[in-house]
């Protein structure tokens, strides 16, 4: 698995696209990278871009961009409503797959290094890769803006880690850069219907973190209190992991509250907007949506769209796409402007759209491409589509009965057995794909050279390998689609008895799904010179099919019971 690395770079420029795009084109004439997202803020001059690659190609992309920012953006007439020092203001690095922290951290170094070594730009290494606990805090790192810049480098306190420690004609231009490795940060605004900054920041002190300062008499205009260190106190607000400052945005005639999630596994994005609507609520205000700033993570919308309908009482048990949609229109993510899921969930944008999709297809196409003379989709993909239809019948029948009348007590019965079958499912719709990928895997091995004895042994054990492959593919739809007898025959026991006929056809899609699977492992099997591997998935496959079978005649004897009870 490759590694994978985001760089999410905030440039001091929001309304001229003109010199956006000359930064951007930087950023993507380097080969191996891909640039996800570009998101100028017209009110806080700022644009958040999202690009991502392998490390190395990360690091030059990033290089020069900065090196672009600092030519173009000239700091002395920079004005925006959101904090910043520089024209590319901060770049942090996010490790996305394969790589560790650490590793990014390193990475992190070696670009703010290269920034202040060759561009002469005064660089703050932050976050997790900064070298003193004082500077891991971006606020810190950045207290005092570029208007305080020329001082701050003075102080050997906050000298640079990296580039000039002077206020240089260059820096005078190009301001200072925060460099760091950071978790997934997700940015993101809170409507409000109001234009007062004030009231936003009271509830920015009330949702964030670090809170308010605990103050002497008047909770606003009295004197700050402080410790014996003569530090200020703060009275904590009510989400970790959680920053958060109010404005006033010109573009939309509106204060929003301004939040940074740090990492949403402690503070999901939906808790951090229904927090918000709490205290504007008791401030006598009223939230009117939400706007990303940038990319978010497809769990977190899942999970918003899930929280969403429990607290309607509602099955959670939908589709992915039922979900986000479910989460867009809670949140009021298209309140000020249109939402497509397509461009701002980082899933989607690093989805393949070059490989053809067998899941993709319409049924007419899948059906079409599995009859013409192409070997692949085959038995196995089939078997794997006729298992996530049994998946879908199962999950149909636990949604149907959560919303039944007179059931209400029963809601989250049904929505536990329906999140199990959508995942059910969603397996099995992989899968689909995956014994063709499998299969193709196979012919690549047939197709390698074998003129020497070298090319021979290579070929030979490649083939080997992709054969197994090719069996433990089909052995997973079989492990899948049995799971999803457990789903049917609570259903048929518990479910809508209206619904017990799709019961049974589920059964039969999954006990065939796994009989057709199981056929292919055995066929894969026959020709493994490894044969102790051979003989064991045989010999697990066949119990697993014999569980099936009894499963299935259990389910068809309750729904032909409730049939023949319901004739009477």
């Amino acid at each position: 698995m490759n590694q994978l690395i985001e760089c999410v770079p905030n440039f001091s420029e929001g309304n001229d696209m003109g010199i956006i795009r000359q930064i951007t084109d930087r950023i993507e004439s380097v080969e191996g990278v891909k640039l996800l997202d570009v998101d100028p803020g017209k009110a806080t001059n700022r644009t958040v871009v999202t690009f991502v690659g392998e490390p190395e190609t990360v690091i030059e992309a990033a290089f020069r961009a900065v090196k672009k920012a600092s030519e173009i953006i000239d700091m002395r007439h920079h004005h925006g409503e959101h904090p910043r020092f520089g024209a590319t203001d901060v770049c942090p690095l996010v490790p996305i797959r394969g790589i560790t922290m650490e590793e990014v951290a390193g990475y992190a170094r070696t670009l703010a290094q290269r920034i202040g070594e060759e561009l002469g730009i005064p660089v703050y290494c932050y976050e997790n890769a900064a070298f003193t606990e004082e500077r891991r805090n971006l606020a810190s790192c950045r207290a005092g803006e570029y208007e305080g810049l020329a001082e701050k480098i003075r102080d050997p306190r906050w000298k640079p880690d990296f580039g000039p420690a002077e206020f240089t004609p260059q820096v005078a231009l190009s301001g200072a850069t925060a460099v760091g490795a950071r978790d997934f940060l997700v940015a993101y605004n809170v409507n409000l219907n109001t234009t007062s900054v004030r009231r936003a920041n009271a509830v920015a002190y009330d949702i964030r973190e670090k809170g308010r300062p605990l103050r002497e008499g008047h909770p606003v205009t009295g004197k700050i209190k402080k410790d014996e260190n003569g530090e200020e106190i703060y009275i904590p607000g009510a989400l970790k992991a959680c920053k958060a400052i109010g404005w006033y945005i010109e573009e939309y005639g509106i204060a929003q509250v301004s939040i940074n999630l740090t990492n949403i596994r402690i503070t999901p994005v939906h808790i951090a907007f229904e927090e918000s609507c709490h205290s504007a609520q008791k401030r006598g205000m009223r939230v009117t949506g939400s706007e990303l700033v940038g990319l978010i993570p497809l769990q977190a919308m899942l999970d918003a769209g899930k929280y969403f309908l429990r607290k309607q009482n509602r099955s959670a048990g939908v589709s992915e796409s039922e979900l986000i949609k479910i989460a867009v229109k809670s949140l009021g993510l298209d309140d000020l402007k249109p939402f497509h899921p397509k461009e701002k969930i980082i899933e989607y944008l690093l989805e393949d759209s070059s490989e053809r999709m067998l899941v993709g297809m319409t049924m007419k196409g899948f059906i079409n491409e599995t009859a013409s003379e192409s070997p692949a989709p085959g038995g196995g993909s089939v078997s794997a589509a006729v298992g996530a239809l049994g998946a879908a019948l199962g999950t149909m029948v636990a949604n149907l009965s959560s919303h039944k009348a007179g059931w209400d007590d029963r809601w989250e019965e049904f929505s536990t057995w329906a999140e199990k079958g959508q995942l059910l499912k969603d397996e099995l719709l992989f899968l689909v794909d995956e014994d063709t990928r499998a299969f193709n895997k196979i012919m690549g091995a047939f197709g390698l050279p074998k003129k020497s004895r070298e090319e021979i042994m290579a070929r030979k054990s490649a083939i080997e390998e992709a054969s197994k492959y090719a069996i433990q593919v089909p052995y997973r739809v079989m492990q899948k689609a049995l799971e999803i007898m457990d789903i049917l025959k609570a259903m048929a026991e518990t479910g809508l008895p209206a619904s017990v006929s799709d019961v049974g056809v589920g059964a039969l899609c999954a006990c065939t799904a796994v009989r057709g699977a199981f056929l292919n492992v055995r066929i894969n099997a026959a020709g493994l010179e490894d044969r102790n591997f051979a003989d064991q998935m045989i010999l697990d496959g066949s119990a697993l099919e014999q569980k099936t079978n009894e499963l299935e005649q259990e389910i068809l004897a309750i729904v032909d019971k409730k049939i023949m009870g319901e004739k009477k």
